[in-house]
């Protein structure tokens, strides 16, 4: 397909050359534009404003995956919407692409020349029990919505990380340990406030401007800068839940227990299954250190607990166990399950979603990447799917993958010395199982992309065309075309 490509400042000038180590393809090409308009932004926002050059620029713009850093003309730490707005405007009137960052973790490429507009101090947050619901600013962790709700017996639709920004992870789908019973994270979205290209502040749901909360749920920031989600939380009477590391020597008998298990849990059941290849670090601990290990996740939300123990017993018996631990524990402990790293790092990533998983992919994939694969990736995990991620949600939205019947996901050290190698090596594992591989892909999950192309291909062809309309109406010039944009 033929998309449109990110406009271009004209006659761009080079402020200065900053050196790489490779890592990272650094381009410091800036738009020129007086310097008497950035002290005029200054005094219109109340955050702070970078150009680039600027002492704090770097550590305003910082990611946490740090195999991509960005190298904007102009970056403006956003207080509230009325900032966001002011930004957006300000950029469309110098000629400048508008890339946002709440936490840092979703970054694609470097956001060169851009406008960068970083969200993390719009923290408001507020939980009405009553309506079960949740109004949260762009720049909120997960971490504080389920640390809050859970004084009311209230949950998130939070991923495998609490440490991650709740809008831009709602905004791909949003797939977590709630998933089978409760749907993406996206399908529990009320309303979403908005800035477009145009420098309107505006309000969605499904009452208000219905084609565009259609689209933003999935299309990820296509459509503009979100700055708050109202989002449903769910009610949930207990949780069994944690993992299990069991050691390479069973590898292939725990993988084909999990996939003769797993598509027979109920919706309340969560699962996935991950091959690791743990880093010799003094953090790790000491029975994983070094260790090639296959990681079991489980999360029951049902009512009895004592059926969430007897429906994971078959697993957790499938192997000999290095470490681990499922049993009660609170939504806000819910980290425990899949155990993600916390500290900034570099990484390289990519997923793609399975129509099924028979008995000969499964093989496939230990030949590809079980123990006696030296390769350079930290892990390769299976996610299952189905349950409420297969259905529509209440008010439909762009998500896309409700087809699928699992995830698949690889992950590797994003670092110089393996820029040539890990891609490659991860494209290869993925495509070991390219016979099972569905044809849509979820947006959060899509990691490197080669361009706007690949993104769109994320979604069923009428999907794609009806998102490609919307964004035509609200952002013609493509003024947002940083990140999974297409």
């Amino acid at each position: 397909m033929s998309l449109p490509q990110p406009r271009q400042p004209e006659s761009p000038v080079v402020l200065r050359e900053m050196p790489t180590d490779g890592s990272v393809a650094v381009d410091t090409r800036v738009p020129p534009f007086p310097a008497a308009d950035v002290d005029e932004l200054r005094g219109v926002v109340h955050g702070p404003v970078y150009a680039a050059g600027d002492d704090g620029l770097a550590a305003e713009v910082a990611t946490w995956n740090v195999a991509v850093q960005h190298t904007p003309a102009i970056a403006v730490g956003a207080t509230c919407a009325a900032d966001v707005a002011t930004a957006v405007s300000w950029a469309v009137a110098h000629d400048l692409d508008v890339a946002v960052q709440a936490t840092g973790h979703g970054p694609v490429r470097n956001a060169a020349g851009s406008m960068m507009v970083t969200t993390r101090r719009m923290q408001g947050l507020f939980i009405d029990p009553e309506r079960r619901t949740a109004r949260v600013e762009a720049g909120v962790k997960w971490q504080r919505v389920m640390e809050a709700a859970a004084e009311f017996g209230l949950a998130g639709l939070c991923g495998s990380s609490s440490d991650v920004g709740v809008v831009g992870y709602t905004l791909g789908g949003g797939l977590g340990s709630l998933g089978r019973k409760y749907g993406f994270a996206a399908d529990a979205v009320r309303a979403v406030e908005i800035v477009t290209a145009d420098g309107r502040q505006r309000t969605l749901s499904a009452d208000s401007e219905p084609e565009l909360f259609w689209a933003v749920r999935g299309g990820k920031g296509n459509f503009g800068i979100v700055t708050a989600l109202e989002i449903e939380l769910v009610p949930i009477g207990g949780l069994y839940a944690g993992g299990i590391f069991f050691a390479a020597a069973d590898m292939a008998a725990v993988l084909h227990a999990w996939r003769r298990w797993a598509p027979g849990m109920p919706e309340e059941v969560s699962t996935s299954i991950a091959i690791m290849r743990v880093p010799d670090f003094e953090f790790v601990p000491q029975p994983l250190r070094g260790q090639t290990v296959v990681h079991f996740r489980y999360a029951y939300c049902g009512a009895d607990v004592d059926e969430g123990e007897r429906l994971v017993a078959p697993m957790a018996q499938a192997g000999r166990v290095v470490l681990g631990f499922i049993g009660p524990i609170r939504t806000d402990e819910m980290d425990s399950i899949h155990m993600d790293p916390v500290d900034p790092m570099p990484a390289w990533e990519k997923g793609q979603l399975l129509t099924d998983l028979p008995e000969e992919a499964v093989d496939a994939l230990l030949t590809a990447a079980g123990p006696q694969a030296d390769i350079p990736l930290t892990m390769v995990e299976i996610r299952l799917l189905g349950g409420a991620l297969g259905r529509s949600a209440k008010v439909p939205n762009a998500v896309p993958g409700r087809d699928a019947a699992f995830s698949m996901f690889a992950l590797g050290p994003g670092v110089p010395e393996l820029a040539g190698i890990v891609p490659a090596v991860g494209r290869a594992v993925l495509g070991a199982l390219a016979p099972w591989k569905a044809p849509s892909s979820l947006v959060n999950f899509l990691g490197d992309v080669s361009g706007p192309e690949e993104v769109a291909a994320a979604y069923p062809p009428g999907v794609y065309e009806r998102l490609a309309e919307v964004k035509a109406a609200v952002d013609p010039d493509r003024v947002f075309s940083f990140g999974h944009a297409f």
